[in-house]
């Protein structure tokens, strides 16, 4: 490589340093980095070497308290119920999500989304189930499916560094509240990074990159998505804040408008189009088992009344 490659190269590598626009703290308050921080491979370092705790004790996910009773009883509310309709596909789903273990610290999370904000902690769990299912046909391996989908209920870890009244604003964000809403991605990466002692763990890469988009269009970082786990949790991420009551939309898009909202993603090239047909496929009845389906063009939903769905306040 010669000079000019290299200064190119440094170039591209110090364009994707991110920059904290806020601290990023543990549940306990215990500030890892400062606002204003720049994540390079050293102060990832510096914080992994900070560590000096145990390795924390990893446990059943839904083993810990009423995730799993919780998590079957979102499963059956529409339109997941038509989705997760099918009894033995159901059986041999919670069979692959029991193999799923996290970390103490990553569980409290989800007791602090329980009681502080239980919309982020439905949207966890439906998300986790979702691209378990997503992935039991799009990634062949076994143990490579549960090693991956054991990323998915950390994604939106970072949320925990979020503020309670911008998590659960029932108003527009403005574009400075949006903006702190965004930094949860790099939050949870700082924070994976942290407890899996290792800033390449795919669930801290999952955390970070999750909002990005396969043009490159998304955040936090603009890159072009080509893990095909990050793209299912991704689409999943988008298609169930679409269908779910949230504090900012009291009456939630109707399945067949959020379906063709990510469809038009697809288009634009923000979504993985096999995952998108995928989804489609499941929100058929009676697919029997059928992982492809045709996917119509044509848009009749509407958008919910009332609708701030990724817009802000002027």
């Amino acid at each position: 490589m010669t000079l000019r490659d290299r200064t190119k190269s440094n170039a591209r590598k110090d364009s994707q340093v991110l920059t904290l626009h806020r601290p990023v703290c543990t549940l306990d308050n215990m500030e890892l980095l400062p606002a204003g921080c720049k994540l390079t491979s050293d102060t990832l370092q510096s914080i992994i070497s900070s560590n000096i705790k145990s390795k924390p004790k990893t446990y059943c996910l839904l083993d810990y308290g009423s995730t799993k009773k919780d998590l079957l009883y979102f499963l059956q509310i529409p339109p997941y119920k038509t989705i997760f309709n099918d009894r033995a596909l159901v059986s041999d789903l919670l069979q692959l999500m029991e193999n799923v273990s996290l970390a103490l610290p990553f569980l409290e999370s989800l007791d602090y989304f329980s009681e502080y904000d239980t919309y982020t902690y439905r949207h966890i769990l439906m998300v986790f189930a979702l691209s378990t299912l997503l992935a039991k046909d799009l990634i062949p391996d076994y143990k490579m499916r549960i090693k991956r989908v054991s990323t998915s209920p950390t994604h939106d870890l970072g949320k925990t560094c979020i503020p309670l009244n911008i998590l659960k604003k029932t108003t527009p964000l403005t574009k400075a509240e949006y903006k702190t809403l965004e930094h949860h991605t790099i939050a949870g990466y700082v924070l994976i990074t942290y407890y899996q002692r290792n800033h390449t763990d795919l669930a801290a890469v999952v955390a970070r990159d999750h909002h990005e988009k396969k043009n490159g269009s998304g955040y936090p970082r603009g890159i072009e998505l080509k893990d095909l786990l990050v793209e299912i949790i991704a689409a999943c991420d988008v298609y169930d804040a679409l269908i779910s009551p949230r504090p900012y939309r009291p009456v939630s898009f109707d399945n067949r408008s959020a379906l063709e909202e990510i469809t038009s993603r697809a288009e634009k090239n923000e979504i993985n189009w096999e995952v998108v047909r995928l989804l489609i496929a499941y929100n058929r009845k009676n697919n029997n088992g059928k992982i492809k389906a045709d996917i119509s063009f044509e848009k009749r939903g509407t958008e919910p009344p009332g609708n701030i769905y990724g817009k802000t306040a002027e």
